[in-house]
């Protein structure tokens, strides 16, 4: 996993849910635990833009439905930083599902716009990205 060109705000704490932008099957999933995530003692985690998260799923498919995946946070609408002054931020929250831990995707395609950062970290995220901001 590379080191991204941008200073993350971590705007989803543990506990939050989020919709999967991609056609895995799942509708709404809940964060429980960030992989590789530093904090203090007594803080809960917290994630941002191309971090790996771990999540359950809440509502979608039966087959899906209270199973534990990796996904990769792709959108969020706290703003943060990047090298050259700009600020971005979303109008959603949004996870992509993954399938193993090397990254790939469990879905074929993605909805909305992806975080360059993320595509920087994440190719084969990259690779099935339409619109990358």
């Amino acid at each position: 996993m590379k080191a991204i060109s941008a200073r993350v705000t971590r705007g989803l704490n543990v506990g939050t849910k989020v919709e999967p932008c991609d056609n895995s099957g799942a509708k709404l999933v809940q964060i429980f635990g960030v992989k590789r995530g530093k904090t203090v003692k007594g803080r809960l985690p917290a994630a941002g833009i191309g971090d790996m998260v771990v999540v359950t799923v809440k509502k979608g498919r039966p087959d899906m439905r209270k199973q534990v995946f990796n996904a990769v946070v792709v959108r969020q609408r706290k703003e943060f930083r990047r090298k050259d002054g700009t600020r971005v931020k979303f109008e959603d929250n949004a996870v992509v599902i993954l399938k193993d831990d090397q990254g790939n995707p469990k879905g074929t395609m993605f909805k909305g716009p992806i975080a360059k950062e993320v595509c920087e970290r994440w190719p084969a995220i990259s690779k099935l990205a339409r619109i990358t901001v």
